[in-house]
């Protein structure tokens, strides 16, 4: 535990639930699914034709001209990021270049890129293919463009843990606050993979719900007749600031930024330990880092992400590392799983449980499993008083990252 706090000042995102953070959390609170079916062309040939899109696409907010130079990817992150910055209310002269910093990442990064301009190659040549495409399929894309928009210099960071990138990308900003090298750091992640290959390939490993018939119901975490994920696109972003210099320039406060705590299994490329050791882990090393006890997390966003193996090591995990006593959800239920933008995006809505004493549902929760002996918000939010919260990411390679926050 360090004694530099470290406090939340700002919140952007675009989801499949809205456009920014007040629309996507009104939907969350509301139980709303952001899943429907895909309708593009390429889309019929697949076993899974369901995916939860951006309810907001990134020509409705950025420039054209701009936006043929961004995977969407970058483009999303960014919006995020801007939105965030102008949350925090940083200005123009909010920080100063040298002590801005950025730790923002993809868990796939520019794949859309890498395989239209492929087609592109194949089909017209290698003179068509786009002078912007190493720049926008390069996994540093996003955190580069969120940093040159904001003159960012004190380094940017780009991470890259599957589905664990979000919450990792909030942990060392937390770690780089906290060892000086920066005042202020413009966190999160971004994902934006909606294409042919990546669902056929999840699909092909029987990771991906096939409730084609019925894609608002499709991602249920914890439900018995759970198939697999549904995958999500969008982006979140986090100002992360010292607490004094957020003090001295008299910046609202959503939460303190308490603790995280980073480990790997060592156990598979895919599949999670079934024990849940390396969460458990990683939840305990965070609230010890936090100045915390298991006692005093009321509440956990779960990585639960509706697959048959995952979700429910995970329970056994928390009621070891924290106990019986917190009341859980699974926001994966509205928003399908983000990949390398999930933990960003469940660590706003845990940051806004805290603020406003709610947790939002874990929706189509019609039927338990029989092995689900924690609480759980199923099926409507639920008000309740949390002083601390945690939010957990878990991802392919055996990645498991917990982060901790509490009321400022």
């Amino acid at each position: 535990m360090s004694n530099v706090d470290v406090v939340v000042t700002g919140l952007g995102a675009t989801t499949p639930l809205g456009g920014d953070v007040a629309s996507t959390w009104d939907a969350m609170v509301a139980g709303r699914s952001g899943v429907g079916p895909l309708t593009q062309e390429w889309a019929a040939q697949l076993p899974v034709r369901i995916a939860a899109e951006l309810a907001v696409e990134p020509s409705e907010v950025i420039e054209r001209v701009r936006l043929r130079r961004l995977d969407r990817s970058e483009a999303i992150a960014l919006i995020a990021a801007k939105q965030a910055w102008a949350d925090a209310g940083l200005g123009e002269d909010g920080v100063d270049p040298e002590r801005l910093g950025v730790s923002f990442g993809s868990g796939i990064g520019g794949a859309t890129t890498l395989l239209n301009q492929d087609d592109i190659l194949e089909q017209s040549g290698p003179r068509r293919v786009s002078p912007h495409t190493v720049p926008m399929l390069m996994p540093n894309g996003p955190a580069a463009h969120v940093g040159l928009e904001f003159a960012a210099k004190a380094g940017v960071r780009a991470m890259a843990s599957a589905c664990a990138t979000g919450a990792e990308a909030l942990a060392l900003a937390l770690d780089l606050i906290r060892a000086g090298r920066a005042d202020v750091i413009i966190a999160g992640s971004t994902e934006a993979v909606v294409h042919p290959l990546p669902i056929a390939g999840f699909a092909s490993m029987r990771a991906m719900s096939t409730r084609n018939d019925d894609p608002e119901r499709a991602s249920r975490p914890w439900d018995k007749n759970r198939d697999g994920f549904v995958l999500g696109e969008g982006a979140g972003a986090i100002i992360l600031e010292r607490a004094d210099h957020a003090a001295a320039r008299g910046a609202r406060v959503y939460a303190r930024f308490a603790g995280a705590g980073i480990t790997s299994d060592g156990y598979d490329i895919v599949q999670p330990d079934p024990e849940c050791a390396g969460g458990i882990r990683a939840m305990k090393m965070a609230i010890s880092d936090a100045g915390l006890t298991g006692a005093d997390i009321k509440h956990v966003n779960a990585h639960a992400t509706s697959t048959p193996v995952g979700d429910m090591g995970e329970i056994k995990g928390i009621r070891e590392a924290i106990g019986d006593h917190p009341v859980l959800t699974s926001t994966k239920s509205m928003t399908g799983h983000l990949l390398g933008a999930a933990g960003a995006l469940e660590s706003i809505a845990t940051i806004l449980a805290i603020r406003d004493s709610v947790v939002p549902p874990t929706i189509n929760l019609d039927d338990p499993d029989d092995r689900l002996d924690l609480d759980v918000a199923a099926l409507k939010s639920r008000p309740l008083d949390i002083p601390a919260a945690i939010n957990n990411s878990f991802g392919f390679g055996g990645h498991n990252v917990a982060v901790v926050f509490t009321r400022p």
